[in-house]
C-alpha cells in the first residue's frame, strides 16, 4: 500500500501551526483539509484526552454555528497523536485566508464558560470525560503560537 499523505509530513521537523494538509475534489468541489498543530511532534507533552475531547465538542459546535462558515464545514476533529486537530472547509482554500477564523475560535474556546456543548449522556459516548479548563489553556496557548505566524507556521517544512 502507498503510504497516505499525512505519513509523508515530516513531524521531526514540524512546528505548531496552521498548515493545509491536503485538497481534494469532491463532487465539483474542492474539501481543504487543515491541520491545526497544537504541539510539536515528538518533542513536547501531548494533549490529554479530556482536555482533547472537550476541544473537540467546543470546536465542532462553534464552526457549525458561524454565521459565515457553518455551511462550508464538513469536520472538525482530533488527530490520534493528540497534537492538533483537522478542521475540513468546502473551497480551495490556504491557511492565512482562514486564520482570522480560527483565532476566533481559539478566543472563544479560551473564554468559554458554562455547559460543555454535547457534553450529557444521551449526546455523547463519553460525556463525562472532559476538561474544560486544559482545553482552554491549550486554546490560549495555540491562539499564542498563531497571533504573530510566520511562514514556518503557516506551510509545513519542505
Amino acid at each position: 500500500m502507498e503510504k497516505i499523505a499525512s505519513f509523508q509530513v515530516d513531524h521531526l521537523r514540524l512546528k505548531p501551526g496552521l498548515y493545509v494538509s491536503r485538497k481534494d475534489k469532491f463532487g465539483g468541489a474542492v474539501l481543504t483539509t487543515f491541520d491545526l498543530r497544537f504541539k510539536e511532534p515528538n518533542k513536547e507533552p501531548v494533549m490529554d484526552v479530556p482536555a482533547v475531547h472537550t476541544i473537540e465538542h467546543l470546536g465542532a459546535t462553534f464552526m457549525r454555528n458561524h454565521s459565515e462558515w457553518a455551511q462550508r464545514t464538513v469536520y472538525f476533529g482530533p488527530m490520534g497523536c493528540r497534537t492538533g486537530f483537522y478542521l475540513i472547509l468546502e473551497g480551495d482554500l490556504d491557511s492565512q485566508a482562514v486564520l482570522p477564523l480560527i483565532q476566533e475560535m481559539l478566543n472563544w474556546m479560551a473564554a468559554f464558560e458554562g455547559a460543555i456543548p454535547g457534553a450529557a449522556p444521551a449526546e455523547c459516548g463519553n460525556w463525562q470525560d472532559q476538561n474544560l479548563n486544559m482545553a482552554k489553556w491549550e486554546a490560549a496557548r495555540y491562539a499564542a503560537v498563531l497571533k504573530n505566524p510566520g511562514r514556518e507556521h503557516l506551510n509545513y517544512p519542505d
